[in-house]
């Protein structure tokens, strides 16, 4: 899979531009707040459908205009050429185009692009809270199996259902609110167990390729384990809502499931989170990165576009260098303020001043 060029009009500081890419490495540089990580949020928005630095629709349309358009020429391995297009509305529904056809679902547009997202705020997977971590794994599991993707839709309806009823029932078990826990209950142990499962069968896929990555980008060997923790599959999640029935009511929340489920990740025995170093922390959050973009490309057999932005920044020299031996091969864009490290060898270098593209 392979992006030609990206087109982009009111998207965030860029009032028009167009960006021709390599078939290997494109290099964007430019100063800190020209523009450059908003190339990188564009491709990935037509990949997954949201902005990677998990901001709100609206931030995405530049001032002063009304909806942003991002376009792109997707060239698949069997020789497909598609037109891949997204009309971001500030209020309002965006729209989603491919050939020109709308897609009456935005989840239709998953696995059209596959795009794998590195940045300096990749350390949140290590040190940050475990909704981070599960919106890693949720996120390799669509790359994976895009239907999967409505299993996590079905999750947030159920639980923003379940936890109203519970705010209007006010703390009190009433006969018909218990019936109608009753049914959101059902649901929830439904779409929960399922989705579960699916996160837990992909992490013990990637514990071995975290572990191998971490290892590259060490240049020595450790021992790092990534479990999925979910207490309350010990006895299901019908028992574990029921048990936790009186406290949900009490606290007006949804206190179990796996909305509260979280990705442990150990290194030497002990949990990355606490007594890891930040060094060691940044080299766990790339080779979860890595690990993810390397099973994507392993199972579906075409690597996803790599989007590097300013990943070299918070990196010492060793671990830099590192990085840039174990890149994988395929399309990649990267953005950066500084000179390029030893070892990369860009296709194709363009200059972005003040949202403007230049080369």
């Amino acid at each position: 899979m392979l992006v030609r060029r990206l087109w982009l009009a009111d998207f965030r500081n860029y009032a028009a531009a167009e960006l021709v890419f390599a078939d290997g490495l494109t290099v964007v540089v430019g100063a800190n707040g020209q523009g450059k990580t908003n190339l990188v949020e564009a491709v990935g928005y037509l990949a997954t459908l949201g902005s990677f630095r998990g901001v709100p629709t609206e931030a995405l349309v530049r001032v002063g205009a009304d909806h942003a358009i991002v376009r792109a020429d997707v060239c698949h391995d069997d020789g497909r050429e598609l037109l891949v297009e997204a009309e971001i509305a500030r209020v309002g529904r965006s729209r989603i185009q491919v050939n020109r056809q709308r897609l009456t679902r935005g989840r239709d547009l998953l696995g059209v692009l596959r795009a794998s997202v590195f940045s300096p705020d990749d350390l949140i997977l290590v040190k940050g809270a475990p909704s981070e971590r599960r919106a890693y794994v949720d996120d390799a599991l669509v790359a994976l199996t895009p239907k999967l993707d409505a299993l996590r839709t079905d999750l947030d309806r159920v639980l923003r259902q379940r936890t109203s009823l519970l705010k209007q029932a006010g703390g009190r078990l009433t006969n018909d609110v218990e019936l109608t826990l009753d049914v959101w209950d059902a649901k929830l142990t439904s779409v929960g167990e399922s989705l579960a499962e699916a996160r837990s069968t992909l992490v013990d896929e990637l514990t071995d390729e975290v572990a191998m990555a971490y290892e590259q980008l060490a240049g020595a060997s450790a021992s790092v384990l990534v479990s999925y923790v979910a207490p309350w599959r010990s006895i299901g999640l019908a028992a574990s809502l029921t048990a936790a029935r009186s406290d949900d009511l009490r606290r007006q929340v949804c206190t179990v499931g796996p909305h509260r489920d979280d990705l442990q990740i150990t290194l030497a025995g002990l949990p990355a989170r606490t007594h890891a170093s930040q060094g060691e922390q940044r080299c766990l959050a790339l080779a979860l990165r890595l690990a993810a973009h390397r099973l994507v490309a392993m199972r579906i057999g075409s690597p996803p576009i790599l989007l590097l932005d300013d990943v070299f920044s918070e990196l010492d020299p060793a671990r830099t260098r590192a990085l840039v031996a174990h890149l994988p091969a395929g399309q990649a864009l990267l953005t950066t303020a500084s000179p390029l490290p030893e070892g990369i060898a860009p296709e194709r270098v363009v200059t972005v001043v003040d949202g403007r593209l230049v080369g």
